[in-house]
């Protein structure tokens, strides 16, 4: 029999003495499309609101508009094209300098924006300093905006990974599983052996930090041990129908983000219910996106009423990974409560 994973799971760990590696992560990430959009939506607001002074009517407000507008996306875009083009480089830079550089890109951009409008003849002579001016100082607030979104990220993380931790480790879970594993022991040896390796594996994903994300692959693979576990103690009640995309196994997601979805399927659709529940899971590539659909039904086709924690921890924690490229859906129809999570491919 070869040596259980469960002891060794601790070992693993790493040493709390030893210095935490420092690493720079890039504060305001222009390839994102939320980013992109937010950007956009800003400057034109900033744009509109500016043409406002000066303005004498409706109509002079919109010809100001048109015209401040004619520079100024022009220059937001070059703005964005070269934030993204220079993602690797931006990374390796300390905060402040990072500021600087999104700023000094800002200014730059104004300056191309001002250079479009007296090419056609639009302004004469070119504002140049107060383009320049304009340009640095809506970047910086663009930027501002941004680091603030950064640096909400950190406590919604460690949020979500205590309520990761509490999920993992209950003691009923841990308690159930041990018994099940005692029960087996001396009948079905390498079943329980199995088992108690199914276990091991989930403290090692829960304990382990595994960065800010990981493949579906992955999630699927942890998800399947979960329910391994679950299997041994609900037998037939637990009905389990996978549909995996091979083309949709790259797809990245928050760790440990599945696994709480089919534990909630199977606490409110196999544990109330004395006949167990179906549960389907399934995954597919959609074009340059992919789709994956958690579903259990319910007994007599009525939800059984809960805190929601659990999904409201994956869906923020899902909007910090893909911003507005992901999507969350749950819903309880026709007698099935069905999840439905959407994201870049």
């Amino acid at each position: 029999m070869q040596e259980p994973q469960i002891l060794s799971t601790f070992g693993e760990l790493p040493d709390p003495d030893a210095p935490a590696p420092v690493a720079r992560a890039l504060l305001f990430d222009a390839c994102q499309a939320g980013v992109i959009l937010r950007a956009v939506l800003f400057v034109e607001v900033a744009v509109a609101v500016a043409a406002l002074f000066g303005a004498q009517d409706g109509w002079d407000w919109l010809t100001r508009l048109a015209l401040w507008t004619g520079g100024a996306l022009p220059a937001v875009l070059v703005w964005l094209l070269a934030a993204c083009s220079l993602k690797r480089p931006l990374s390796r830079l300390p905060p402040p300098g990072q500021h600087a550089a999104g700023v000094a890109l800002g200014a730059v951009a104004g300056l191309y924006g001002c250079g479009m409008l007296a090419l056609i003849g639009l302004v004469d002579p070119a504002p140049w300093l107060a383009c320049a001016a304009g340009g640095a100082w809506l970047s910086a607030l663009v930027v501002a905006g941004l680091v603030l979104r950064a640096r909400a990220r950190t406590p919604a993380a460690t949020t979500a990974r205590l309520g990761e931790l509490q999920a993992r480790i209950r003691p009923h879970f841990l308690f159930n599983t041990l018994n099940s594993a005692i029960a087996l022991v001396r009948a079905e040896p390498a079943k329980a052996e199995a088992l108690l390796e199914d276990l091991s594996d989930l403290f090692r994903h829960a304990l382990v930090d595994q960065g800010e994300s990981v493949t579906l692959a992955q999630e699927t693979t942890l998800a399947e041990r979960y329910l391994s576990i679950e299997q041994v103690r609900f037998g037939e009640r637990l009905r389990i129908q996978w549909s995996l995309d091979p083309r949709a196994a790259n797809a990245q997601l928050p760790p440990l983000l599945l696994q709480p979805l089919v534990e909630n399927a199977v606490k409110h659709g196999v544990e109330p219910s004395a006949s167990g529940a179906d549960l389907r899971i399934s995954t597919e590539r959609r074009s340059s996106s992919v789709v994956i659909k958690i579903s259990n039904t319910v007994p007599g086709g009525q939800g059984v009423p809960g805190h929601g924690l659990a999904l409201e921890n994956v869906r923020d924690r899902l909007n910090l990974l893909h911003d507005v490229q992901g999507q969350f859906q749950a819903a309880l129809k026709n007698g099935e409560y069905l999840v439905r999570i959407e994201i870049p491919a």
